[in-house]
Order: C-alpha cells, then sequence, then structure tokens
C-alpha cells in the first residue's frame, strides 16, 4: 500500500473532475446491471492501494454532519454537556439543518499522525466515509461526484469504475 501524495492527487483530480462527474451522472441515470456488486469489488481493490491515514484529507478539507445521536456520544466521551460541546466545536447550518465543525481541519485530528482523537466514538459520517459500497450505490452517485476532489480512494474507484462500466 502506498502512500497517498496529496499534492499529485489534488492535481489529477482537478484536471480530470469534469470527467469524471459527468461519468458518474450517465451511471446514475442509467445504472449497469449488479452496479451494488461491482461497487463491493472495487471497494476491496481502492483499500489494497490506499491507506487513509497517509491523507487524512477529508479530515482536512470537509466537516462531517453532526446528528444528536454523535453529539451526545462524543460529549459523553469528552466529558462535556451536549450544549458545551456545540459551543464549543460546533456551528449550526441553517440552509442545510446540519451541525458542523467550526473550523479545518477538523479539531479532533492529530496532524503529526493523521489518527483521529476520538475514533471510536466518531461521527457516524466519519465512520461511513467515503461510502463507496453504499447498498443502492445509485443513490450515492451525488455524493461520489463531490468527493472525487477531496478523497483519493472515491477518485481510484470512480477510475477503476470507468474501466469497466461502457455509459
Amino acid at each position: 500500500m502506498e502512500k497517498v501524495n496529496l499534492r499529485s492527487f489534488k492535481q489529477k483530480a482537478r484536471h480530470r473532475k469534469t470527467a469524471y462527474k459527468k461519468f458518474l451522472g450517465k451511471v446514475e441515470k442509467n445504472p449497469p446491471r449488479r452496479l451494488d456488486k461491482l461497487a463491493e469489488q472495487l471497494d476491496a481493490e481502492v483499500w489494497q492501494e490506499i491507506d487513509c491515514l497517509s491523507c487524512a484529507n477529508c479530515c482536512k478539507t470537509m466537516t462531517p454532519t453532526f446528528t444528536e445521536k454523535d453529539i451526545k456520544r462524543i460529549s459523553a466521551h469528552l466529558e462535556m454537556t451536549p450544549d458545551a460541546f456545540k459551543s464549543k466545536w460546533l456551528h449550526f447550518e441553517k440552509k442545510d439543518k446540519d451541525w458542523v465543525n467550526n473550523k479545518q481541519p477538523c479539531q479532533f485530528l492529530n496532524l503529526k499522525d493523521n489518527m483521529c482523537s476520538i475514533y471510536a466514538v466518531r461521527p457516524e459520517s466519519c465512520a461511513g466515509f467515503p461510502h463507496l459500497k453504499k447498498k443502492k450505490m445509485v443513490e450515492y452517485i451525488h455524493v461520489h461526484q463531490q468527493n472525487i476532489i477531496y478523497c483519493p480512494a472515491t477518485y481510484l474507484m470512480v477510475t477503476k469504475m470507468m474501466e469497466r462500466v461502457e455509459v
């Protein structure tokens, strides 16, 4: 497994973003048979090549959404009240009606080793990221279209999918 070269990844992703989004749009409109099975296969292949801890770009450039359940679990872990946790670390986005981080990179990311200090109790959106093999993959195409510029694993999955799927 190779370390992710973030600089190289960002250049490739910017360069190919439009083509990848267009491809995913076609897959969404006309999903190939056995798409979910292919997603499972690609997921296994991707994680043989990508080391998240060498990257952590998601934690550096994106924010998870924090559900009320996440907030209760994490605040209890940190021995804080949910209100104190929200006040210290989060803000409410009225447009999307989501609790999100105040700053980036994520306050729980250790930049020296890319480890999450609350990994055992991290938000559900972090635990599932980058959602490569969600059942009903077609329902997550819009998420993959967004994530190809942030996540080398998503980018690699779409690259591999483009090699195997005609649209």
